[in-house]
């Protein structure tokens, strides 16, 4: 198991634990996609989390800390879609997304 794969998976039963439960894997052991546009990597023995085109990173190694951030987030998120949600859902899904991420 890659360290970025071990990582990631240490973040997963954090978020799930917070009430995140459908975040899955992107493309390879670094990226895990938490909802559409919101997606968490491991490199360099950092969590960084990026939505939209806003590039974040947790300045630490913890699972736990970092959780809490994606976790508050993806409240948020739920709770009240930004703007670019809608064409970037489009974008992804077509226009059969409508309002579900």
């Amino acid at each position: 198991m890659t360290e970025a794969r071990a990582a990631l998976a240490k973040l997963r039963v954090e978020l799930v634990s917070l009430g995140v439960t459908d975040a899955y894997d992107v493309c390879d052991d670094a990226i895990l996609s938490v909802w559409i546009g919101l997606v968490v990597t491991f490199r360099d023995g950092f969590y960084r989390w990026q939505e939209g085109v806003v590039k974040r990173r947790h300045l630490g190694t913890d699972p736990v800390g970092c959780a809490i951030r994606v976790a508050r987030r993806y409240a948020e998120l739920q709770a009240d879609a930004p703007p670019w949600w809608d064409e970037l859902a489009k974008a992804l899904r077509g226009e059969a997304a409508d309002h579900y991420p």
